[in-house]
């Protein structure tokens, strides 16, 4: 070993749902929204400015901070933005998990967490889901540096009752806590009102999912104006220019359309439940989903094997070689069309490989 690779911050990456670049293939692996942003979107990127890109954009992000603000009935200091949601709680990790107490945070849930915990050399522990994939509230209700966790969960998509949370909440007011929501919009009951309560409440969402905006990067964060000028106070000195032009224009046109916003929505629900019988008529089991996929397994079938059958037909869903999940696939919900192309693979599968 050289001298200065004994330097070097080592740490096991979190590893992204593939990417594949093919023609008609069906992509459900990294739970992306099978519709397009807001037409307003659209319309705005055409007639965007492009002038403006040779001009630092506002490092206070005023006008997606206001319009976030606007749609949640919020002050703009309760709002704060980021490149993604993952930047937002990368951020709140390095901002408020300092105490030296282990931060808690499930076994089986968003695998950056633990990334980021080992990062910023934080410790934690993962309190065990129950044998339903059930956050057992009581494991904490202990002492700790911070609390965060996904409602719905990931990969399980199960939620958890706002009472439930309300009480993980009020019984750790001594240590921030963080509502991952990602997947809110497709299922449970938002933390949000919370915030107006309990100081220690930040809640974190995003427009990848529920507004088709992944490939723009912008997340956010909700919660007393003390914890969002703490982030905005990291920010700064991480890197004040966090969200771009195009970002900061483009979603603020995606908040105004709000009709537009529960159309898919509703689109994506009925297609999930179309998918839950179609999945339940061929022997899968699985938790009752709250967001925008399902995390399945099939008793007597292997899920790696039949995750590879999937890809060898450009099929991609999600494995996770994790022990517990090891024998679940996580199924994005897709359009009609791409559901049910899925299902004529599993129906044809099984007849070959029965249980």
């Amino acid at each position: 070993m050289k001298p200065w690779e004994a330097n070097i911050r080592r740490v096991t990456p979190y590893v992204p749902g593939e990417q594949p670049k093919k023609e008609n293939m069906i992509k459900l692996n990294t739970n992306e929204n099978p519709y397009g942003p807001a037409p307003g979107v659209k319309e705005a990127m055409e007639n965007f400015d492009t002038d403006l890109f040779r001009l630092y954009p506002d490092p206070a992000a005023g006008i997606l901070v206001d319009a976030l603000a606007g749609r949640y009935g919020l002050e703009r200091g309760q709002v704060f933005v980021g490149v993604g949601s993952d930047d937002v709680l990368a951020m709140a990790f390095l901002t408020f998990f300092n105490s030296g107490k282990p931060v808690l945070f499930p076994d089986i849930s968003y695998s950056f967490y633990s990334v980021w915990a080992e990062l910023y050399g934080i410790p934690y522990e993962r309190p065990a889901l129950d044998e339903d994939f059930c956050i057992r509230k009581e494991d904490y209700y202990r002492e700790n540096g911070g609390i965060i966790f996904p409602n719905p969960n990931a990969p399980t998509s199960l939620a958890m009752g706002l009472s439930d949370v309300e009480d993980i909440v009020a019984k750790n007011q001594e240590s921030v806590v963080i509502v991952d929501e990602a997947y809110i919009d497709f299922g449970g009951e938002s933390a949000l009102p919370l915030i107006q309560k309990y100081e220690n409440l930040l809640v974190v969402q995003t427009f990848s999912k529920s507004r088709s905006m992944a490939g723009l990067r912008i997340g956010y964060a909700m919660g007393n104006e003390a914890l969002i000028k703490a982030l905005n106070d990291v920010k700064y000195s991480f890197n004040s220019y966090t969200m771009n032009q195009t970002s900061l224009v483009l979603g603020r046109e995606a908040l105004r359309d709000e009709a537009y916003f529960k159309e898919t929505l509703e689109k994506i629900k009925a297609t999930r439940k179309r998918s839950m019988e179609r999945l339940s008529a061929l022997g899968f089991v699985y938790p009752e989903p709250s967001a925008n996929f399902i995390f399945a397994s099939r008793p007597g079938t292997d899920a790696k094997a039949l995750f590879m059958a999937l890809r060898e037909k450009d099929i991609y869903v999600r494995y996770f070689d994790a022990p517990r999940i090891d024998q679940y696939l996580r199924i994005t919900i897709g359009t009609d069309e791409q559901m049910d192309a899925l299902f004529r693979f599993l129906e044809d599968y099984l007849r070959k490989d029965p249980l």
